[in-house]
């Protein structure tokens, strides 16, 4: 089986889910973030794996479900962060963040028979999983994060060095408000959705 990492920052107001900040408070933001966490959290909880890794920069919080290892994130870009996480992993590693929600565990569950990576692309033009059958932090380092050619740059890299890629369906990472409302109508029952609900509801928006 695999192993499931979710790369992570500790939810806190003003720290995390900036672009939500208008409409939202830092506050509000932050409890957005946490419920996004939860969720993908527990996706990841009841996806079969032979480990489950929080690479996190903070401390976890009660957000945390059982099951999991925490690791602080390296120092460095997004880049680096990403290859030492992968850098710590032995046999096969499967890499998501915290910006969907509306994943699930059946997405999280790949099978490397026949292929040498999977690729999950973001409509914001970058990436939200990225899965290696031998995890080599060579293939993360210099791609430029946060782009909207992340994704392209970092799929070309795999093709690239030989891989053999198979793609997991598009999804959209929660950046705007506008991304939160299409997020949380694609998993309507989840936290997210539910604390989205009630914000939007208590100011009036």
């Amino acid at each position: 089986m695999t192993t499931l990492l979710v790369i992570a920052k500790e939810p806190r107001p003003g720290r995390v889910k900036t672009r939500l900040t208008p409409p939202f408070t830092p506050a509000e933001a932050a409890a957005l973030a946490e419920a996004a966490l939860t969720d993908t959290l527990h996706a990841v909880a009841a996806a079969p794996a032979t480990r489950r890794i929080l690479v996190l920069e903070g401390t976890p919080g009660p957000w945390l479900p059982p099951g999991f290892d925490v690791v602080p994130q390296c120092d460095g870009g997004l880049d680096e962060r990403l290859a030492a996480a992968f850098a710590d992993c032995d046999g096969p590693a499967l890499l998501i963040g915290m910006d969907t929600p509306h994943v699930t565990p059946e997405l999280l569950t790949v099978d490397f028979t026949g292929c040498d990576a999977w690729f999950g692309p973001a409509e914001d033009g970058g990436f939200w999983a990225l899965g290696l059958a031998e995890p080599d932090p060579e293939l993360l380092r210099g791609v430029p994060m946060s782009t909207a050619v992340t994704g392209a740059v970092q799929r070309e890299r795999l093709v690239g060095a030989g891989l053999r890629v198979r793609d997991l369906p598009w999804l959209r990472d929660v950046d705007t408000a506008a991304d939160a409302e299409e997020v949380a109508a694609a998993a309507p029952h989840g936290l997210f959705a539910s604390r989205l609900a009630e914000l939007m509801a208590v100011a009036g928006r």
